[in-house]
């Protein structure tokens, strides 16, 4: 537990899924943020999950928290949700956090604290705090949630697009409509804010992803592997990704082998990959260091999808050098031929292959370069400091009670 509670302000920090392990990006960013914000707050989790918690994942979060509050979704009520939400205008992952007892805990825990701010973590978190107006609240729509799900809609099959244009289109509403019920917001990259289609868009606050200082640290390469890819492997955009290297970028590459490594894969891939002999998969690695170090280049032409790309960061900290898309690097901004290479086509991505292949020493300066431009740009101490200033801007935090 937080310790020298009686020194800092409260927060209330509220997300849908508990922040550790960090095998999906919201988590991720949720758990460093939690790590920093709490030097500066005492901070009273609330969370909700469809999965049980560990005892050991959820003394990783305690430790930085003052409280942890778990609200458990059961089954039922998940499966009521989704049916209501055919009845509704919000969008499907809106009902599917949403719930009426959990709002009611967090009324009891606004009750018994003295909350300073309330740090609302995605739209889909949204409905729980948006109706709080004592309290002076942001919100982090982290990605633009509808873009990413209309890219997804040609790569659906026929018969559920019609599924995912409706829930786009909700979504792009609920992006605007939320909006006016917070005093701050934040999001992850510029790119993702031009896509909200509130008209002050522009106040949102764009708030990029760190790197944990552990990826910095010069650890032995053993480059096993000519390519590869980390990433949540349920996840559809780094699915699609894995497709595109197998049927567009290995047939140009055929005595090169791929490592895929991260959590759950999916089906289709596992029977992709048992298929082709270039390519293995490991599922959830420990350290997954260990497996950015085992390839000469990180792939991630990412083609549809949303947010800042951390992989790419890790990659680049790592000195792995990385071949990716402008998709991708448009939320990073990193130099095109000085910190990353970038390519929009199976050909361009190719190109940019060889050019690394073939040359030991460009690989290194990239390499080098890239590692440079992460370590100055991006550190959860920095851009967490930029959440913390917004949050204590005039009117911002209220007197005691």
């Amino acid at each position: 537990m937080n310790s020298s509670k009686e020194n800092k302000p409260q927060l209330l920090v509220v997300l849908s899924r508990f922040p550790y392990p960090l095998e999906k990006g919201d988590k991720l960013r949720a758990f460093y943020q939690i790590q920093e914000l709490s030097k500066t707050y005492n901070i009273t989790l609330f969370t909700t999950s469809d999965k049980v918690v560990s005892k050991s994942d959820f003394e990783k979060v305690n430790n930085i928290c003052s409280e942890v509050v778990i609200h458990y979704l059961s089954q039922g009520k998940r499966i009521f949700s989704l049916i209501a939400a055919l009845f509704s205008d919000l969008p499907f992952q809106v009902h599917y956090f949403n719930s009426l007892a959990g709002r009611n805990r967090i009324k009891t825990l606004i009750l018994d604290n003295d909350f300073k701010h309330i740090y609302c973590q995605l739209i889909r978190s949204s409905e729980y705090v948006k109706n709080i107006h004592h309290i002076p609240k942001t919100i982090d729509y982290m990605d633009a949630f509808s873009a990413g799900i209309e890219r997804r809609i040609s790569k659906r099959p026929w018969y559920d697009r019609w599924l995912f244009k409706l829930e786009s289109k909700r979504l792009q509403k609920y992006e605007r409509k939320i909006f006016d019920f917070f005093e701050h917001h934040t999001i992850i990259s510029e790119q993702d804010r031009n896509l909200i289609s509130h008209p002050d868009k522009n106040k949102i606050v764009a708030i990029p992803n760190g790197i944990a200082p552990s990826f910095f640290e010069d650890l032995k390469r053993s480059e096993k592997h000519d390519f590869v890819f980390v990433g949540n492997m349920s996840y559809p955009p780094n699915i699609d990704a894995v497709n595109y290297i197998a049927n567009h970028i290995l047939p140009e590459f055929p005595d090169s082998s791929l490592l895929v490594s991260g959590a759950t894969p999916h089906p289709s891939l596992k029977k992709m990959v048992s298929a082709n002999p270039q390519i293995e998969m490991t599922g959830w690695v420990d350290d997954i260091r260990n497996s950015y170090l085992d390839g000469k280049i990180f792939l991630a032409p990412m083609t549809i999808g949303t947010g800042m790309q951390n992989k790419l960061l890790e990659a680049m900290a790592l000195k792995t050098p990385c071949v990716t898309t402008d998709l991708a690097n448009n939320a990073i901004g990193a130099s095109n031929n000085k910190h990353i290479l970038v390519g929009n086509s199976p050909e361009e991505i190719s190109v940019n292959i060889r050019i690394l292949l073939d040359s030991d020493e460009k690989r290194i300066e990239i390499a080098a370069a890239a590692q440079a431009f992460v370590q100055e740009k991006y550190s959860w101490e920095h851009t967490t400091q930029e959440l913390v200033e917004l949050m204590r801007q005039k009117g911002s935090e209220t007197t005691a009670k």
